[in-house]
């Protein structure tokens, strides 16, 4: 859930100051993946001549404190001054780490934030992102050889084992380079991360390392020529003395402003910055010598203007208003002469085909994602379809069977219950298939094959965006498994057409938004919501649900209508207000009963229906009304959770939350 950024220059010389910035809007940009407390860590000037230390280097200048990122900001700039920091020193060389904190273990508190230190003298600094599993039996280890622990995480025993691996070193005589003591660390340790170590037994280097948590290496300054070459060339890429830059982050997000080259880190390996060069080492527990990898450079695709809020008042806001334009993205290339054309699966079609069912996997909006496009999928393609929640599947250990094609979904390609679960079912031999917006994700390069969804950045930690993406891509998936039947061919084609106009359709539905507004002004006082939906519906019913508690931190719940009569109409009254979709499909005449029933209870309907049906859905002069355009019945959901959407975003402006950092949650759900 963490965001962790770092930062070293060489032969490009940047002032204390410059540095500082750096690092403090790296964060910024990682802020959705945790907020609760942060910190950072920077080369300090050279002692004196003759003062007493553990090592020859600088110590380095670490800031951490509780709260967002803005608390951090004010409190380094604060602690600069009482310290007398000179900020306008310039240094060719100069390194930085900084991390922002989504609370696993321990309170939010400056002594639970990172880095983490190995005590003393900062001789180690580490940031992290992910959960070390055996931690308490090393941290057992570690206090009885004398160390002190001050924080409650679990990433305290890495820069102390860390110190731990030196002093052994040191006590033998032995001579040990930074990657030795970081592969000797990760040798103890068990569970998901990405970290980043700080030295000033190392001045000017920095190492990262990796494991199931995302990594990313940008460099700066590659021309086009050597981007394209393998990674071992950036030696020579340095040794003649031109500046270069190098960044760690958790998320390209925060490095497209500095630079489009970028190296996304696989597991175990080590990456270690000295002198200029990077070398890539890769890790293997069985082994005592690491070998030594040839990479090549990523160009990012990604604009700056993605990462920025524009004219929009919230990332959330503008990223429900770019639907359109994401959409448009998202099939771009892929609906070619009344067909599908989807790359990542074309190998794989045949063996979808013959699956004996297939099984969606996901968590939250993923999972409301795929829940949306069961009925289709299972329409087009004739293959039974069940649907898991992640950590679920995983408690119970459900059945899968190597005839079984499971998909799995995420917005980030990072969710822990998801990659954990896409482990379970590589080991039961499954067709794994992944739905991700992140390319280059753990999701993406371990699942035997998928689709991008191509949404665009998307940076508020409620999925909007992301979501209708998803439910396209997953009704692309169904039409192009469903294309060698011929029974089905006038469905796909009007699927298709669907599918073509649907970003405009988006666009018209997004002119409600003064109207959803003036709708959330009216419910700000209100306790709970009850959204109903059925059929096509039912997902948007819970993802309409799942947005209000999210950001407007109020009590709301989707439920399926069937099941209203047993048990949830006990609940109606004339102040519980109730949305009812009521769309145009083959449940329409069911939802108009519903509305009858509630009604007849003097129920506060908010009722959702197509263009120009008020009159057919028959609601009372009491009752509010959205009407939305008409599109196929299995598009449908991408039209009516555009209002929900909106209403969302409404109630907590009005509400006075956080929209874009809801309390308790983070973007990637990186932890179990």
């Amino acid at each position: 859930m963490c965001g962790i950024f770092a930062y070293l220059n060489y032969c490009a010389p940047r002032d204390r100051r410059y540095v500082l910035e750096v690092l403090l809007n790296g964060l910024r940009r990682l802020e959705y993946r945790g907020y609760d407390s942060s910190g950072i860590a920077l080369d300090a000037d050279l002692p004196p001549p003759g003062s007493a230390a553990a090592y020859a280097g600088a110590p380095p200048l670490v800031f951490r404190q509780e709260g967002k990122i803005d608390n951090l900001v004010r409190s380094v700039y604060s602690e600069v001054d009482e310290k007398g920091v000179n900020l306008d020193a310039t240094f060719s060389v100069h390194a930085g780490i900084a991390h922002t904190r989504w609370a696993t273990h321990g309170v939010p508190a400056p002594k639970n934030s990172h880095p983490q230190s190995s005590g003393t003298g900062d001789e180690f600094l580490v940031v992290h992102n992910g959960i070390i599993t055996n931690y308490e039996i090393l941290k057992e280890t570690l206090i009885r050889h004398g160390f002190t622990f001050e924080s409650d995480t679990d990433t305290e025993v890495i820069p102390k084992l860390a110190k731990f691996v030196f002093d052994q070193a040191c006590d033998g005589e032995g001579d040990m380079t930074f990657s030795q003591v970081v592969m000797e660390v990760m040798r103890q340790l068990e569970g998901a991360y990405a970290l980043i170590f700080k030295s000033p037994h190392y001045p000017n280097e920095l190492i990262a390392c990796k494991r199931g948590s995302t990594l990313i290496l940008g460099v700066n300054e590659v021309s086009d020529q050597n981007s394209a070459k393998s990674f071992q060339n950036v030696k020579s890429l340095t040794t003649n003395g031109s500046p270069r830059e190098f960044f760690f982050s958790s998320d390209l997000c925060a490095i497209v402003e500095h630079t489009k080259n970028y190296l996304a880190i696989e597991d175990n390996e080590i990456i270690h910055i000295k002198d200029g060069s990077v070398s890539i080492l890769k890790f293997d527990k069985e082994k005592e010598k690491p070998a030594s990898v040839q990479r090549a450079l990523s160009v990012l695709e990604m604009e700056v203007e993605q990462i920025k809020k524009g004219s929009y008042d919230h990332f959330m806001q503008k990223e429900i208003h770019e639907q359109p334009h994401s959409l448009t993205t998202t099939m771009r290339g892929r609906l070619k002469d009344s067909g599908v054309v989807l790359g990542g699966l074309k190998e794989h079609l045949k063996t979808l085909r013959r699956s004996r069912r297939v099984i969606f996997i996901g968590c939250g909006t993923s999972y409301n994602a795929a829940l949306a496009a069961r009925p289709f999928v299972e329409e087009l393609t004739g293959i039974p379809v069940t649907m898991e929640v992640a950590s679920d599947l995983l408690d119970r250990q459900g059945p899968i069977y190597r005839e079984d094609t499971a998909v799995f979904v995420s917005q980030s390609g990072e969710t822990a219950d998801t990659l954990l679960a896409l482990e379970y079912a590589l080991e039961k031999g499954a067709l794994c298939v992944g739905v991700t917006n992140t390319v280059g994700s753990t999701l993406s390069r371990k699942t035997h094959c998928g689709i991008h969804i191509n949404a665009g950045c998307e940076i508020g930690v409620a999925s909007t965006k992301a979501y209708t993406s998803q439910i396209v891509v997953m009704a692309m998936i169904a039409l192009a498994i469903g294309s060698d039947q011929l029974s089905t061919q006038p469905r796909r084609e009007s699927i298709i057409t669907g599918l073509s106009s649907l970003p405009s359709h988006v666009s018209e539905v997004l002119k409600l938004d003064a109207e959803m507004k003036e709708l959330a002004s009216s419910l700000i006082d209100s306790e709970s919501l009850l959204v109903f939906g059925r059929g096509y519906n039912y997902a948007t019913a819970l993802e309409g649900a799942l947005k209000v508690k999210e950001v407007a931190l109020m009590h709301s719940e989707g439920m399926l209508a069937g099941e209203m009569k047993h048990g949830p109409l006990a609940l109606v009254d004339e102040n519980l207000p109730i949305i009812v979709i009521a769309t145009r499909d083959s449940c329409f005449s069911k939802q108009k009963s519903v509305i009858q029933q509630l009604l007849s209870r003097k129920g506060r309907l908010i009722i959702m229906c197509s263009e120009g049906d008020i009159s057919a859905v028959g609601p009372s002069a009491s009752c509010r009304v959205i009407q939305v355009p008409e599109v196929a019945d299995c598009l449908q959901p991408v039209i009516n959770i555009i209002p929900l959407q909106l209403l969302a975003y409404h109630l907590t402006v009005l509400r006075g939350f956080d929209v874009d950092q809801p309390r308790n949650l983070a973007k990637s759900v990186t932890t179990q």
